[in-house]
């Protein structure tokens, strides 16, 4: 057991936080009168369909981020793990969707071609479905090299995503910095010059 947690332990932690997030969402569901939510304590000007719209929003987004810093971790530290990342992969796909089904629950689904920033947000959406279908090792094996040219698309996504809140919320650009840093960082030249000074430290 104690083996198995020490190979596991970071798609285990991911997947508890996931877990968490779902309960939050859980602990919000009001039966007492059909099938609703309640309001959240810090957000009170919101009704709680609306914070369940915000709440996935974020969550998604800050996983989907999380995901696309995987590989400049990789460079800086040296931490690989695909399940990881395959795990936070499922967990901004599931959140993306809980998102969509949110939103046209609350406002209807014609409401998402009715602005840019909500077409972009759908579009996202529709990327997430393939990246979600092949985030496994089965996937992987059998699609091979095209495995990795559909999970590229998650670079899609993500710009169309912060296009998506770049209009209802300041902190698109923290996560535009952070995912800007990232490229920066996987350009060949500084990505070569950081392992080689790593590898330099290594040896000391």
């Amino acid at each position: 057991m104690f083996n198995y947690i020490k190979k596991n332990y970071g798609w285990l932690i991911v997947t508890l936080i996931a877990v968490g997030q779902l309960g939050i969402i859980i602990y919000h569901i009001d039966l007492s009168n059909g099938f609703s939510f309640k309001p959240d304590a810090e957000r009170p000007n919101m009704t709680g369909l609306e914070f369940m719209v915000h709440f996935t929003s974020e969550i998604g987004i800050r996983w989907m981020v999380a995901v696309l810093t995987a590989t400049p971790v990789y460079i800086l530290l040296d931490l690989n793990n695909v399940l990881v990342r395959q795990s936070m992969g499922i967990a901004t796909a599931v959140f993306s969707f809980l998102h969509f089904i949110f939103f046209i629950w609350d406002e209807g689904f014609a409401q998402t071609f009715s602005e840019f920033n909500y077409i972009a947000g759908f579009i996202a959406t529709i990327i997430l479905i393939p990246l979600f279908f092949t985030s496994n090792r089965k996937s992987m094996r059998k699609l091979k090299n095209r495995w990795k040219k559909i999970q590229q698309y998650a670079y899609v996504a993500i710009v169309l995503s912060i296009v998506h809140i770049a209009f209802l919320d300041d902190i698109w650009i923290a996560y535009a910095l952070v995912i800007g840093l990232g490229f920066i960082i996987r350009m060949n030249p500084i990505k070569e010059k950081i392992i080689a000074k790593r590898l330099e430290v290594l040896k000391r």
